[in-house]
């Protein structure tokens, strides 16, 4: 949780991207992390960052939260450096684990950290946001891994940040508590007003179901670099295209596949299954012939197109537009 005081210095410009990386790059050694990789992120959006293992999320993040410094390429907060938007108060992070003393109380935690900004959002107010007022009074070192995790959000939007940057928010918590931890985040988005509520998101996941639920929009990193870009809807489409069926007792397989856009036709009796990334084309195709009826067109799953997008032979993708 980064939680510095706020600084005094003029307020970042209101046109300014929260997030804007040009040419990021970032090395270990011999390993690049982060291989000039370019991302802007406009004000309002949820955006997850998805990627195999050492694709290079968590290192992005930590330059967004100037926990890291790259080697080349640029990084700028609401128009100014991380190091500045931290200092200021604009950006809160929420970590895997850590920076959490057992011995306060969940609402000593609180009151804390609140005490290292000069406008700190309400104690008991960011208490009843994060869900944590009924246990206000539990030492830290006592709560489950779910309500530490309630409670790191919580630190977070004490501050009253303008950006919040989550990485892997719900690693090591089961399935009720990361059900629990969303349905804080979201429902505090609905009741919260603006100045207490980051208005941008970023999250670095490896749950899909996550990813596909909440985020506007989803990177996928591979290698260091950007390699899809675009709403879940066309991420799912990207890689995997859509499936439409329909019962066509004499369909003409050849002609289907003529069809543009059909990747595959597949036979079951009088089912015909297309695989396809135009969808549309196939249904007006289907609907041009009476016989075909029963027409069902059903989405890929996000863990289909990300598997394809980011298996070691796949190339770049085309979904949605590059922002840069």
């Amino acid at each position: 949780m980064t939680a510095p005081a706020r600084s005094a210095e003029s307020p970042p410009s209101p046109e300014a991207a929260p997030v804007r990386l040009s040419a990021l790059t970032k090395r270990f050694g011999d390993i690049t992390a982060v291989d000039g990789l370019s991302l802007s992120v406009d004000a309002g959006q949820v955006v997850a960052l998805l990627g195999p293992n050492g694709a290079g999320k968590t290192t992005t993040i930590d330059m967004v939260l100037g926990l890291q410094h790259p080697d080349s390429g640029s990084v700028l907060i609401h128009g100014r450096s991380p190091d500045r938007a931290v200092a200021a108060g604009e950006v809160a992070g929420i970590l895997q684990g850590g920076g959490l003393l057992g011995d306060f109380t969940v609402a000593e935690t609180v009151r804390y950290v609140a005490s290292l900004y000069a406008d700190a959002a309400p104690v008991g107010e960011t208490l009843e946001r994060a869900g944590l007022t009924s246990i206000a009074r539990r030492r830290v070192g006592r709560c489950s891994g779910g309500e530490q995790q309630r409670l790191r959000f919580a630190l977070a939007l004490v501050g009253r940040p303008r950006l919040l940057v989550l990485d892997e928010p719900t690693a090591g918590l089961d399935a009720g508590g990361r059900r629990d931890f969303w349905r804080t985040v979201t429902q505090a988005s609905g009741a919260m007003p603006p100045t207490l509520l980051p208005p941008t998101l970023l999250l670095a996941t490896h749950q899909l179901d996550e990813a596909d639920r909440y985020a506007d929009r989803i990177v996928v990193i591979r290698g260091g670099r950007v390699i899809a870009d675009g709403t879940p809807a066309e991420i799912r489409n990207a890689a995997a295209g859509r499936q439409v069926t329909a019962v066509w007792p004499d369909a003409d397989e050849t002609l289907v596949r003529a069809v543009p856009g059909v990747e595959s036709v597949e036979r079951r009796g009088v089912t015909v299954t297309v695989r396809t990334r135009d969808s549309d084309a196939v249904v007006r195709y289907l609907m041009s012939h009476p016989a075909a009826r029963d027409i069902e067109v059903t989405s890929n799953r996000l863990e289909e197109a990300f598997l394809a997008l980011t298996a070691p032979d796949a190339g770049p993708s085309h979904a949605g537009t590059t922002r840069s």
